[in-house]
């Protein structure tokens, strides 16, 4: 009556002894070190390896171990102390050719990484550093799509015209591009060949007056997918700047929150001034050429139609350049600060194929025209709306170099006009890729080393501790039966932690609270069996009966209690963000993993030891 076929055993044995090998690695702490790497202009050598050890013995600073890898150099440290002041010492002894970083060296051994087991990642609460909320500009993002889209229109009609569609003006007011027109045949004519060229668009007739007016909207869907593609991209040039700037020792974690923030995260970092630098700079090129059918006077007076008026950098003068973007810093694909054989900074720049090959035509075009190059960077002001008081990202435009086009060029060219400072920052921006919208810091925090060690300290606490009280309260209870189900419970954590780390999922204090609350739940499947197998008995069945009759008829209250559970998990984890996304996951892997070591786990032990046995008492 109580006996499993052999492959049942075989697959309980096998899945704990998966438990047991990927939980493992998470007894092994990671070490505090410190990587160093080098820029292009030095390497780390012998010498860089026996200077950085001179430098920590000077200063008393004890370290575990000291080598060279592939990717540079690591220091191993006891602590997150030494760890903090020797990133300091051997980034003064260094230089600026060399990048130091603090990062976290695995020890766990390494026949356990050749199987794939790797511990779980701790969170910034658990082991210190640095966590940003990013919130993106989205007005000024949507407001770009709709300035490119007017002169994607402006072009149609230049293209086309033969058919007399041409718009008195078009000013983009709001999420609006707004088309003036004379009579209601010319804007109907417009409306229906927009709507044909431009399918991503919606078009609305509008009369004001004696005036008739088309209004162009993007559609929602249009809409949903560019919100989309600006925050990918904004992540994805994050991560470039940062590996860029750190030669890829840093491992940030960079992800979506909402619709219009970024969460990002710096484990073991606790200086924020240099990583705020690199994370909100918004500088960026555009290639425009001068405008030659009107002058700067025109302008002034309304009279340059597709033009707008900038100002030089170094004397302030105004210049009129054509409303067309030639190239814009997304077709750079590589940038390096270097000077020009005057000495002068400069900024070496690579385009990409379809960047070459426009600004190859380009320069074919105007020989002996003047190109110029547009530094745009948005700063924060605040203005008054209705009434109110409100933050808004404004550009910074001035030209930084306009000259003359001498010959064809395309890939490969310099730009000139900046300060040393403002090459290498351009430099840096322009290699890793300017963002397609102004980015806001809303919220900063730093968590330290040291709380985040006693974090931990209380979070295994609290685990062990609800661990133990649980034990001897099974125990004391249901006595034999009861140590069945703790042994239940330890082997539900080893496969909680087992889960978590081959998802190589990072764990958090709400993770933690997860788990604990995992372990209070994990024995209600047995006490659910249990309390049923004592009323079996009370109502006189066999010991053999009773048992089977338990873990029979418990089964559907089981499965609907912990189904339950598990809908309202899966809703906090769709619906919640960060912690509460961390809590959810190890509340429903916990309540997977309860419901094996509960059901199939103990009835496995308790048919191994009475199953075909005659007995005539329980121990429950």
């Amino acid at each position: 009556m109580n006996r499993y076929p052999l492959w049942k055993y075989i697959l309980i044995v096998i899945i704990m002894v998966f438990g047991v090998l990927y939980a493992a690695p998470n007894l092994y702490r990671d070490d505090p070190s410190v990587q160093v790497a080098a820029n292009r202009n030095a390497a780390v050598t012998e010498d860089t390896l026996k200077s950085v050890e001179n430098t920590l013995k000077d200063a008393g600073i004890a370290y575990k171990s000291a080598a060279i890898l592939p990717t540079g150099m690591q220091v191993r440290f006891k602590d997150e102390q030494d760890q903090a002041k020797a990133k300091q010492l051997i980034a003064a002894a260094l230089g600026n050719n060399y990048v130091v970083a603090i990062s976290y060296a695995p020890t766990t051994p390494s026949w356990l990484l050749s199987l794939g087991a790797k511990p779980m990642y701790l969170g910034l609460d658990l082991r210190g550093g640095l966590h940003f909320l990013i919130e993106i500009d989205m007005k000024t993002a949507m407001r770009q799509q709709l300035d490119n889209y007017r002169d994607d229109i402006f072009e149609y009609f230049k293209n086309h015209r033969k058919l007399d569609i041409r718009a008195r003006s078009m000013v983009v007011r709001g999420d609006t591009i707004e088309l003036k027109y004379d009579n209601a045949k010319t804007r109907d004519d417009a409306r229906d060949a927009l709507r044909r060229a431009f399918q991503d668009m919606e078009f609305t007739d509008v009369e004001r007056g004696q005036l008739y007016y088309l209004d162009a909207v993007l559609t929602k869907k249009k809409t949903e997918e560019l919100r989309s593609n600006t925050i990918s991209q904004i992540i994805t040039v994050l991560k470039k700047r940062i590996d860029d700037k750190y030669q890829g020792l840093m491992e940030p974690v960079i992800v979506r929150q909402g619709d219009d923030r970024i969460v990002a995260e710096f484990p073991g970092v606790q200086n924020s001034d240099e990583l705020m630098d690199v994370l909100t700079a918004t500088a960026s090129l555009e290639f425009r050429m001068e405008q030659d059918k009107y002058s700067v006077t025109d302008a002034m007076q309304g009279k340059a139609p597709g033009s707008k008026l900038y100002t030089m950098r170094d004397n302030g003068q105004p210049v009129l350049l054509k409303n067309k973007i030639i190239i814009t810093g997304k077709n750079i694909t590589y940038a390096t600060a270097t000077s020009t054989q005057d000495g002068l900074p400069a900024v070496n720049v690579t385009l990409d194929g379809v960047g070459a090959k426009i600004m190859g035509d380009n320069t074919k075009e105007n020989l002996g025209k003047r190109m110029a190059v547009v530094f745009i960077e948005y700063t924060r002001e605040d203005v008054m709306q209705d009434g109110k008081k409100v933050t808004v990202s404004k550009p910074h435009e001035e030209v930084i170099s306009l000259a003359t086009i001498q010959g064809v060029f395309s890939k490969q060219f310099q730009i000139t006009g900046l300060t040393r400072e403002e090459s290498t920052k351009l430099a840096l921006l322009l290699r890793a890729g300017a963002l397609a919208a102004p980015i806001h810091i809303v919220e900063e925090r730093t968590v330290g080393p040291s709380l985040g060690q006693e974090n931990i300290e209380m979070g295994i606490k609290s685990v062990v501790y609800g661990m133990l009280f649980i034990i001897v309260f099974m125990i004391f209870w249901y006595r034999g039966f009861g140590l069945l189900a703790n042994v239940a419970l330890m082997a539900n954590v080893v496969l909680i932690v087992a889960v978590l780390s081959l998802f190589q999922a990072t764990l958090t204090l709400p993770g933690i609270a997860g788990i604990v609350l995992t372990v209070g739940m994990a024995v209600d499947a047995n006490v659910l069996i249990y309390e049923r197998i004592r009323e079996e008995l009370n109502l006189g069945n066999t010991p053999q009966a009773s048992i089977h009759a338990g873990y029979e008829k418990a089964w559907a209250t089981i499965l609907d209690s912990n189904v339950t559970t598990l809908i309202a998990a899966m809703v906090l984890f769709i619906l919640g963000t960060g912690p509460i996304k961390g809590f959810a996951t190890t509340l429903s892997i916990g309540i997977a993993t309860s419901m094996f070591t509960a059901i199939l786990g103990t009835r496995a032990i308790v048919n191994l030891v009475v199953g075909g046995r005659r007995i005539t008492k329980v121990s429950i």
